[in-house]
């Protein structure tokens, strides 16, 4: 007991030291409600998808058409994340952006948190894109008297 619970205490911790203070300014990208309905979406489709190869179940063990849990989840991890940049682009009816994209493939490989990280990593500049404008701070040069 006392092992799962120094787990979980890492685990909070590690996302504790990861968060950021507030933007005052309110620089921060937000992402299209649409985009988070097709992550829910696809991720719904994509949980289903690995149940039904895994005999619907979530432990460990061969499923019906001999798959293991591991290739089950590996198949669908993949396949989410090739259908939820096609089937966003088809309910923007536009080209997605590069972070728009990337969030849609973290929500695959981690399934709650994964595009909000991709999301933070974008708005702490760890990621960079090149159909997105990084702000640069100019500054002002003294004149000379």
């Amino acid at each position: 007991m006392n092992r799962k619970l120094a787990i979980v205490a890492a685990i909070i911790a590690a996302f504790a030291f990861t968060a950021q203070a507030a933007d005052a300014k309110g620089r921060k990208h937000r992402v299209d409600k649409r985009i988070a309905a097709v992550a829910v979406g696809v991720g719904a489709a994509s949980t289903l998808t690995f149940l039904s190869l895994n005999s619907w179940r979530w432990d460990n063990g061969y499923g019906t058409n001999g798959l293991t849990t591991w290739g089950a989840w590996g198949i669908t991890t993949i396949g989410c994340a090739a259908l939820s940049p096609i089937v966003a682009t088809a309910v923007l009816n536009r080209p997605l952006r590069y972070r728009e994209a990337y969030i849609l493939i973290g929500s695959c490989v981690i399934p709650i948190v994964g595009g909000w990280l991709v999301n933070e990593a974008y708005n702490a500049h760890w990621i960079t894109a090149p159909d997105e404008k990084v702000g640069r701070r100019h500054h002002r040069r003294s004149k000379k008297k």
